[in-house]
C-alpha cells in the first residue's frame, strides 16, 4: 500500500487546521503549506501520497504549482480546492493531470472519498510498476534471437511468419519459441504475450 501522506497546499489557514484535523481523524498522515513556493520546496520525487491543491493562492497560484510538479516529474495524485467559480480553472487544472476537484466548502465524505481514489490509483501504479519490472527481470535471460520471436509473436505473425521475417525455418522457429516460453514460466502463448506487454513490447 502507498504512503498514506496528504499534502494539503491552501492559503487559507482555518481551512487548512479543520482538513488536516479531519483527515488526521480519518487515518491520514498530513502535512500543510500555507503556498505553493513553500510546498514546492519542501517536495521531491522522492515523495509518496496525495496533493491537496487550492487554486486561488498568492504569488503562486494552484496551475503554476501544478505545471511546476509536472515540469519536476513529481507524479503524486493531484485533487484541486476550488472556490466559487473556479470551475472552468479546475477543468483546466484536470486537462493538466489532476484527478478531481472539489467545490468549498465540500463535505467530508466527498474530501475522503477522492483521497481514497487518489490512493488507490496510487496502489495500482505501485502493483503495475512491480509487475513490470518483474516480467523484464524475466525477458532479461532471453537470447537475442528467442527475444525476436516473442515479438513478432507480440506483432501477431505466425510462425511461419516468424520464419519468412527472420529468414529461418519454420522448425528453427518452433525451438526458439519453446525455449523462449519456459525461459518465461509461460504456459500459454496468452501469458508469454502478458508478459511482453508488461515489459513494454509492443508499446507504442
Amino acid at each position: 500500500m502507498s504512503d498514506r501522506t496528504v499534502f494539503l497546499v491552501d492559503d487559507d489557514e482555518a481551512i487548512r487546521h479543520s482538513a488536516s484535523f479531519m483527515l488526521r481523524h480519518a487515518g491520514f498522515t498530513v502535512r500543510t503549506f500555507p503556498d505553493g513556493m513553500t510546498f514546492l520546496d519542501a517536495v521531491s520525487d522522492t515523495h509518496q501520497g496525495c496533493i491537496l491543491l487550492d487554486v486561488r493562492m498568492p504569488g503562486m497560484d494552484g496551475l503554476t504549482v501544478q505545471s511546476a510538479l509536472n515540469q519536476r516529474g513529481i507524479n503524486m495524485p493531484v485533487i484541486i480546492l476550488t472556490g466559487h467559480g473556479d470551475v472552468p480553472v479546475a477543468v483546466e487544472a484536470m486537462k493538466g493531470g489532476a484527478i478531481e476537484f472539489l467545490e468549498k466548502p465540500y463535505e467530508k465524505q466527498a474530501l475522503v472519498g477522492a483521497i481514497e481514489s487518489a490512493f488507490n490509483i496510487l496502489d495500482n501504479q505501485m502493483a503495475n510498476d512491480i509487475r513490470s519490472r518483474e516480467a523484464k527481470a524475466r525477458l532479461i535471460d532471453l537470447t537475442p534471437r528467442e527475444r525476436q520471436v516473442l515479438e513478432c509473436l507480440v506483432d501477431g505473425l505466425t510462425n511461419k511468419g516468424i520464419a519468412q521475417a527472420l529468414s529461418i525455418s519454420p522448425r528453427t522457429v518452433e525451438i526458439h519459441r519453446a525455449h523462449m516460453m519456459e525461459k518465461l514460466n509461460a504456459d500459454s502463448l496468452s501469458s508469454a504475450l502478458r508478459l511482453a506487454f508488461l515489459a513494454g513490447i509492443g508499446a507504442d
